[in-house]
């Protein structure tokens, strides 16, 4: 039986999660940002960015359908398969791309107007997406260049994209928000614009990275294959459940700040603090998730049933011993990280006690997470899909009742963080310890 040792997952998932957090920084750039700008900018970004991250999600969840099919490739040995997944892939995101761009500047206005209870948050939440939604037409390919190299295990690749990618978001926001290098002093927009044109800067890199240094012949990536449609279903079964499962979860988590929006502007700004936080903190774990999607996809292909479970609590060990130094910091040292976002004392006092709630879910947060994607890299993404309907139902219960039932305080609102990893890990624990997922051929 081959079992991935903790220093092999270590090198597999350290460039992931490097890159990952990194990429995480054009959010909280654009926070730190418009923080100085104003409490409203700050929390119009928070509703604009998650619109924004949602319907990237359709691309996401493609791309990461893609992944699993090109991992168990790679785990066959079946390498000229990688390469035509990732260009019917291409065809079938570049097609998604241009459809949500359309229906997304037609349709965004109207849906942030009805939900958006203050007229100012929504003349910035609008202004700020308006922008930000070109960089989708060049997102979903960034996305799927990510899957490529995830897939292949061939992850470092990332790191090196991802330097190219937040420095020239910093440079670009801070020219176009403040108007230095004289630009036009632009606000929330320019922290858009920067933002999408950093997502061209790494397009750039992955095509001209690939082209360089990946053996194109070994991977079929040195001519375009005939399409084929059984591919195109198989990409599609595959991917259109993570699609809808992760477009699910960050509408979810929309609708969760558009809920404490109606607590009140300072709170919904206190909020967004916290979301920067715990998206530094998160996207260690997603990096690892997707290490565990990867190497269950690639262990499944090469028959290695038995490795999996094994190599799942080496990964989730790897996440405790990465988080909790990083969470107890933060719990340390509260103000000082949410200064880091504003400079509003009274927003710090606000979100402090929400802060600590987040911060201990991680004891659940890691393990969901990583069993979670474990299901996905199954190939049973239906699965995953429902396991994550059923949690987000209950979650979205507590949220109304909470807010608008009890009106209950900012910490009982990040509670529910607790009640959907809660009921998540049960599922997906009791689904993993079964044989159901064995047999799944993709």
């Amino acid at each position: 039986m081959h079992t991935y040792s903790y220093k092999q997952i270590a090198m597999i998932a350290w460039p992931i999660l490097v890159s990952t957090l990194m990429e995480q920084l054009i959010g909280m750039t654009d926070a730190a940002f418009l923080g100085r700008v104003g409490p409203i900018e700050l929390g119009a970004s928070a509703l604009g960015g998650i619109f924004y991250v949602t319907v990237f999600m359709v691309g996401l969840g493609f791309s990461i359908g893609a992944q699993i099919l090109m991992a168990r490739r790679n785990g066959q040995g079946d390498y000229a398969a990688i390469g035509h997944t990732f260009y019917h892939s291409l065809a079938l995101l570049t097609v998604l791309a241009s459809l949500v761009f359309v229906l997304t500047r037609w349709l965004a206005p109207g849906i942030l107007e009805s939900i958006i209870s203050s007229h100012a948050v929504f003349e910035a939440a609008n202004s700020y997406l308006q922008w930000r939604i070109f960089g989708l037409l060049f997102a979903f390919v960034n996305a799927l260049f990510r899957s490529f190299y995830v897939a292949t295990t061939h992850t470092r690749t990332l790191t090196l994209n991802s330097i190219a990618l937040v420095l020239s978001n910093m440079l670009f926001n801070y020219a176009l928000i403040f108007g230095h290098f004289g630009m036009p002093e632009l606000g929330i927009a320019g922290a858009a614009i920067g933002s999408t044109l950093a997502e061209v800067v790494s397009l750039i890199f992955f095509v001209a990275y690939t082209g360089r240094h990946v053996d194109l012949h070994q991977y079929a990536l040195d001519k375009l294959p005939r399409i084929s449609l059984p591919q195109m279903r198989r990409l599609l079964s595959l991917g259109s459940p993570v699609m809808l499962q992760n477009v699910l979860s960050l509408s979810t988590w929309f609708l969760f700040f558009l809920s404490v929006e109606h607590l009140g502007e300072r709170q919904l700004a206190a909020t967004n603090i916290i979301r920067n936080i715990s998206s530094f903190t998160f996207m260690a774990v997603i990096a690892l998730s997707s290490t565990a999607t990867t190497l269950v996809s690639n262990l499944m292909g090469a028959d290695e049933h038995e490795a999996v479970w094994p190599m799942l609590r080496r990964v989730i060990g790897l996440g405790y011993l990465i988080l909790t130094p990083i969470l107890v910091l933060i719990g340390l040292f509260p103000d000082a990280v949410m200064h880091l976002f504003t400079a509003d004392h009274s927003l710090v006092e606000i979100g402090r006690q929400a802060l600590y709630v987040l911060l201990s879910s991680y004891l659940f947060t890691i393990p969901t997470q990583i069993l979670l994607h474990a299901v996905s890299g199954t190939g049973n993404t239906r699965t995953a899909l429902l396991f994550e309907s059923i949690s987000l139902t209950i979650y979205c219960v507590y949220v109304g009742v909470a807010i608008f039932g009890c009106r209950v305080s900012l910490p009982w609102c990040w509670f529910s963080e607790y009640v959907y990893h809660i009921f998540t890990f049960i599922l997906c624990l009791t689904y993993l310890s079964s044989d159901r997922w064995r047999n799944k051929r993709i």
